[in-house]
């Protein structure tokens, strides 16, 4: 089970949308499969559509945090009709459904090409992805001899530069001040990227979701990099079961000329995800940075995701390939 089947994810996304006009519940999500839902609308205005989907993602509509790793449910389970979810898919009233971020070739994607196969579903690829990992159940020092020499001067080789500048202090606001942490890492992207990188909503959700996965055993790190006192960076990460998730990233742009302010703690955190019992992966997830995929060069490990759309009203079967080039 990843971070985003807990029920603190599934939860925290419904109780922050699911009462959007339209929305009705099909499945629950949680205990590691994802939930489902439909969602009806006209596509620009006019073509009426009622789409299923992955509680947590949401096709056409909005645009809420990333959920990654969806599915079913099915690890361990033989028979595609063994599964209340498919079960789901079934029998609720939909024209499309849209299921994204599905691991390629996992049981999960098999199950819903056999669907789509049984019940005579068109079935498209609307994206695909890469997720980045780095395998921390080694040893740190055989990790670090096997990446490149820039790699490795970027990510972990310039701390003494940093270290030049003033007293370096890595804390966990988790306890201390999330509220802060949050709203540094807002000004980061401001400065960056032009805009915020969570609104209202997606910080209501956040909370909401950090207070949950402590029940289920998960370990918030809303890690703040400081240079005298200074907060230069921080790293939004979660431990869940032997998995640390790096799921946000910000820091001060043009800092010093030699370091890479971000790179540097992203560095440290990795360090300490190898150093740290019980834990096996440093999961980046997909995306890329703002000005190269920096991701590729330190992981270990890469996951392909695929997002599928099954159609099964014969009148968008036939609009759809009509769009398909020939």
């Amino acid at each position: 089970m990843t971070l985003f089947q807990s029920s603190a994810w599934q939860d925290a996304w419904w109780s922050v949308w699911g009462g959007t006009p339209e929305f009705e519940l099909a499945s629950h999500g949680g205990g590691g499969r994802s939930g489902m839902y439909t969602d009806e609308y006209r596509f620009r205005g006019v073509l009426p559509i009622r789409c299923l989907q992955f509680v947590g993602t949401n096709y056409r509509r909005m645009s809420t945090p990333r959920t990654e790793y969806n599915g079913l449910g099915l690890s361990g389970i033989s028979g595609v009709g063994s599964s209340d979810a498919l079960e789901a898919c079934r029998q609720t009233t939909w024209s499309e459904a849209v299921f994204r971020d599905l691991i390629r070739n996992a049981p999960d994607h098999r199950a819903l090409l056999k669907l789509a196969s049984e019940m005579r579903l068109d079935v498209r690829e609307v994206a695909n992805d890469t997720a980045y990992q780095v395998r921390t159940d080694g040893r740190f020092e055989h990790y670090l001899a096997g990446l490149g020499r820039s790699t490795r001067l970027r990510f972990f080789n310039r701390r003494k530069v940093l270290e030049s500048l003033g007293d370096i202090t890595v804390r966990n606001d988790w306890s201390r001040d999330p509220v802060a942490f949050f709203e540094r890492l807002n000004e980061f992207h401001i400065e960056r990227w032009g805009t915020p990188c969570f609104g209202r909503d997606s910080l209501l959700f956040h909370r909401r979701f950090l207070d949950g996965i402590e029940d289920e055993g998960g370990a918030p790190d809303l890690s703040v990099l400081s240079v005298s006192n200074r907060p230069v960076s921080v790293l939004y990460n979660v431990r869940f079961g032997s998995c640390v998730y790096n799921l946000q990233s910000g820091f001060l742009e043009n800092y010093h000329r030699k370091l890479a302010l971000g790179s540097l703690h992203l560095g440290y955190a990795i360090e300490q995800a190898f150093r740290e019992p019980g834990n096996d992966v440093f999961d980046l997830l997909a995306g890329q940075g703002k000005n190269s995929n920096y991701k590729q060069h330190i992981a270990t490990d890469q996951v392909e995701l695929v997002s599928l759309m099954l159609v099964r009203s014969p009148f968008y079967k036939w609009l759809y390939r009509l769009k398909q080039p020939r």
